[in-house]
């Protein structure tokens, strides 16, 4: 079809138009769709002709998700997961985010809130009607093991070790070790890039120096720090503190030593270090195994077994091989929230106070609503929708 400008009748482009009609659009609602060259003179008179006519405006950021969200086609755990899918940067990202745009996360929670609702009723019957017949006893060995289920589930859920919200926003990786150890040359070397100044004056790196990779699908923050050291310069003793710090915050430690140093144990403890001998180019005698992986970041050698290693890390502490399925911090503090009041129920089976263990069914229940959107979502529906495109 040609597309024209009704002002003036003058051509704008050819292309094709759609209509998706409600309910089965992405909004719920009757939509039109323009296809047309993505040139800028193109969209600019598109935008143009469309903005004279009455009744239409620009949409706001994120608006036919947020109408896709109000109208009940997306909860706020697949609308989430979306804009995920929107800002994914790698391979790694995009499974994670249309996991959970596509309802993983979304079915289990709605399956547990239907189990929970159900287990809420048949006590609250109990109260309400005890002096029923046909009521009868719900039993508390009947809806423990119900309650006992769902909280197996949750804790399996919840035991991920930080893994999605890691994969989402990436691994992070400190450089560290010695003055002159050959911590810029490295970065630079697996960032393909000078991002940082080599020098062979000893601390010629003072702040923290970051360049994002992607390994396997992984994002990675690959930081470069200050050579750890006692004295220096004011500045350069900021430069240590910084590091340490960094060294302290980081999910990986990559702890370099040149080849021909005495091996120590590093200055700090970290469940998560990686040794590193370089310069073996210039080592006077072969690195044993036990002493770290041996590279050297001007003739390559040694790298790919490196990034073999950090590649396998980064995998492992970003869960890409696992079925993760939380990936936001509220998801998180929902889910402890409901999980919470379920041990809180279980550890008053038994007691008398049906009514206090009702409501922590309740208070469960809520919990999962709040984190699919059903109740309380007005305070974090600005800060989602704030990150997605203007319109999507």
């Amino acid at each position: 079809m040609t597309v024209r400008d009704p002002q003036d009748g003058g051509v704008i482009d050819k292309g094709i138009c759609l209509f998706f009609s409600a309910p089965k659009s992405f909004t719920g609602e009757d939509m039109g769709e323009l296809q047309l060259h993505g040139g800028r003179a193109v969209v600019a008179a598109a935008l143009s002709a469309l903005g004279r006519l009455p009744g239409l405006r620009p949409a706001d950021a994120g608006e036919f998700t947020r109408r896709a969200f109000v109208n009940g086609r997306l909860d706020l755990v697949e609308t989430e997961g979306l804009g995920d899918v929107i800002n994914a940067e790698t391979k790694g990202q995009l499974e994670l985010a249309q996991r959970l745009a596509g309802g993983h996360l979304s079915r289990r929670v709605e399956h547990w809130r239907s189990e929970l609702v159900s287990t809420m009723a048949r006590l609250e019957a109990s109260i309400d009607f005890s002096d029923e017949g046909d009521v009868g006893d719900v039993g508390d060995a009947a809806l423990g093991a119900r309650v006992g289920t769902v909280l197996i589930e949750l804790e399996r859920v919840l035991d991920d070790k930080g893994r999605g919200e890691r994969l989402r926003g990436g691994v992070h990786v400190a450089i560290a070790g010695p003055p002159n150890a050959g911590k810029s040359t490295l970065l630079n070397r697996l960032a393909r890039r000078d991002a940082a100044i080599v020098s062979p004056i000893a601390g010629t790196t003072r702040d923290v120096i970051e360049v994002q990779l992607d390994l396997d699908g992984i994002p990675v923050t690959l930081a470069d720090t200050a050579g750890l050291r006692e004295g220096g310069d004011p500045i350069e003793v900021i430069g240590v503190e910084r590091a340490l710090a960094r060294v302290a915050a980081s999910d990986l430690v990559l702890w370099l030593e040149a080849a021909d140093e005495v091996s120590g144990k590093p200055p700090f403890m970290h469940l998560r270090l990686v040794r590193v001998r370089t310069k073996v180019d210039l080592a006077s005698r072969k690195v044993p195994e036990s002493d770290g992986i041996g590279v050297s970041a001007v003739t390559g050698e040694g790298m790919d077994a490196l990034l073999d290693v950090l590649s396998e890390r980064a995998r492992d502490l970003a869960g890409a091989d696992e079925h993760v399925l939380i990936t936001h911090a509220r998801q998180r503090v929902m889910l402890s929230a409901c999980a919470d009041e379920l041990r809180a129920f279980r550890l008053m089976a038994g007691e008398e106070g049906a009514e206090l263990r009702a409501e922590r069914l309740r208070l469960a229940v809520r919990a999962l609503e709040r984190l699919s959107g059903r109740v309380d979502v007005e305070d974090v529906l600005g800060e989602i929708f704030a990150s997605f495109c203007i319109g999507k």
